[in-house]
């Protein structure tokens, strides 16, 4: 989010992205090169590895084994927003538009909508007016914080489990 057009280094990696590189951190970001409507599926995606753990580059689709290097793996540099402008649908494996997004726009995607318990949080740096501070995945907020975004099939089941065992 903090790279600005001057200050990064550019490299086209498909026919709608391309990756910025900021010239001063070396953190790189996924930005929009065509225009998406909202709604709109802006990447298929599938899994280059399965894993049995976290990392900082899997996304979470399912309790045991179910975290995913993605494929394209350029899709891994779409970073976390509390205000995003994407969603990684786990179920039908494709990144849609949550809102219009203009050329030149850097691709967020909100990492407790698919991530239940995080490898690492991290201090979050987005500035939008809703940031909630501190990542660590959907298991560490509040329903009431989790109902504002749209969320993976897996974390909605999560909550379902975790709102059936609270009213027992």
């Amino acid at each position: 989010m903090q790279n600005t057009k001057k200050n990064r280094r550019k490299h086209k990696v498909s026919l709608f992205a391309e990756i910025g590189e900021c010239q001063t951190t070396g953190n790189k970001s996924l930005y929009a090169t065509v225009e998406f409507k909202s709604g709109q599926v802006i990447s298929n995606f599938g899994n280059k590895e399965i894993f049995d753990r976290p990392n900082y580059l899997t996304v979470q689709i399912g309790d045991d084994h179910q975290h995913i290097m993605l494929d394209p793996e350029f899709l891994q540099y779409i970073n976390h927003s509390c205000n995003p402008n994407v969603f990684f649908d786990t179920q039908k494996r494709v990144v849609i538009a949550l809102g219009n997004i203009e050329i030149g726009e850097e691709f967020t995607f909100f990492y407790p909508s698919t991530e239940w318990s995080m490898d690492r949080g991290f201090d979050c740096i987005c500035q939008s007016k809703n940031c909630l501070g501190y990542i660590q995945g959907a298991a560490h907020l509040p329903p009431n914080v989790l109902k504002k975004y749209k969320l993976s099939q897996y974390i909605q089941q999560k909550l379902k489990k975790d709102d059936d065992k609270n009213a027992l």
